[in-house]
């Protein structure tokens, strides 16, 4: 459990890291000075000096840092000053820790295609592995009440009053089988973390829409492998479709709630500890799972990153935008002040996710 947990919290860490390495990248190139390159936040337990850069590690356990000369300035006077580069260099400085999540997401998805990938497929596809996964429990329903969880994979089906249980390799097979057993009590054997378990519950009579008889969605997943001239073409693809997935999956949410309809079924807000809890539970499932789990919310920071919001680097590139049409940079006051108000927005949404996700984990 301990090893588990320490894999979950470095692979974090490191993802942010390296979107840190990126502005610190281009930085160098452009000419601007980094003061620092922090490893966790301050206050610093160690620190050495290479060159003009700092390179230190610090107390607070949280994410990393790039520390650029003059980057909350409009100074132009010094010429290694971030405000000094003109605004195209700036914006590809700041475009470069979003990207770097995109690029991170490519490098680790091509590796697990060579590795084994876990692919959706269907029902009538021919394939010798396939599994039925669960991928979401609706809250208040019989899977929920029954302790089923994201990442189950469904083995078997059976009564409880006797009869011949049911292998499940198909989405139909458990979905037939819960309809035609409504009221009535099942079993089922799932694999969870390399391990059986029985689960006992009995699917409802009338179900709320969209949820189905026992309030799960599933898919079929299998496990192919790709030779590494098929594996770099399988990470651009399936870090594009990941990142349409995530618009989609918004577009999806933002609708609901316009009508207010509230949170789709089986959706629920997650925070990091919730996040570490599904990357934990993922490790337990095998690498490949974890792997893309973890391209997955590289994807989601990259998307949430980009958003033109004050304090995350799509805010930053908004001002950029300002100061090109305008010719003249946005006022440092309030870019700082609009900074600030949101980052702390940011903050208060985190703790009370934070608390959310801890609540529901204990």
């Amino acid at each position: 459990m301990i090893s588990t947990i320490l894999l979950v919290f470095f692979s974090l860490i490191g993802l942010i890291t390296i979107h840190e390495l990126g502005h610190f990248l281009f930085a160098r190139k452009f000419g601007v000075k980094v003061e620092e390159f922090g490893i966790f936040l301050p206050p610093r337990i160690w620190g050495k000096k290479i060159g003009q850069t700092l390179y230190s590690i610090n107390w607070i356990p949280a994410g990393a840092f790039v520390k650029l000369q003059g980057e909350d300035s409009n100074d132009k006077s010094d010429p290694a000053s971030f405000g000094s580069k003109p605004i195209w260099q700036r914006a590809i400085i700041i475009a470069a820790g979003v990207a770097s999540f995109w690029l991170i997401s490519v490098i680790i998805l091509s590796f697990v295609s060579v590795l084994g990938a876990i692919e959706v497929v269907d029902d009538n596809d021919p394939v010798q592995n396939a599994q039925v996964q669960i991928i979401s429990v609706a809250s208040d329903s019989p899977a929920s009440a029954a302790g089923l969880k994201m990442g189950d994979i469904i083995k078997n089906a059976a009564l409880m009053d006797g009869g011949q249980a049911t292998r499940i390799d198909k989405v139909s097979q458990i979905q037939d089988f819960a309809n035609n057993n409504k009221g009535k009590e099942i079993e089922l054997i799932v694999s969870r973390a390399n391990q059986d378990v029985g689960i006992t519950l009995s699917p409802r009579l009338n179900p709320p829409a969209g949820q189905g008889a026992m309030g799960i969605a599933l898919l079929r997943v299998a496990q192919k492998k790709y030779a590494w001239w098929q594996a770099i073409g399988n990470g651009f693809v399936a870090t594009w479709n990941m990142t349409v997935s995530v618009f989609e999956g918004w577009g999806q949410i933002i609708g609901r709630l316009a009508k207010n309809q509230g949170l789709p079924p089986g959706a629920q807000l997650v925070g990091p500890v919730g996040i570490m809890e599904m990357m934990a539970r993922q490790a337990q499932m095998g690498i490949s799972y974890f792997l893309q789990f973890v391209a997955m919310i590289s994807v989601y920071l990259a998307v949430f990153n980009a958003l033109p919001i004050p304090a995350l680097d799509g805010g930053r590139l908004m001002f950029l935008a300002i100061e090109a049409i305008r010719h003249k940079p946005v006022s440092e006051k309030i870019e700082q002040t609009l900074t600030m108000v949101f980052f702390a927005a940011l903050m208060i949404f985190a703790v009370i996710v934070t608390f959310q996700d801890i609540r529901r984990l204990f």
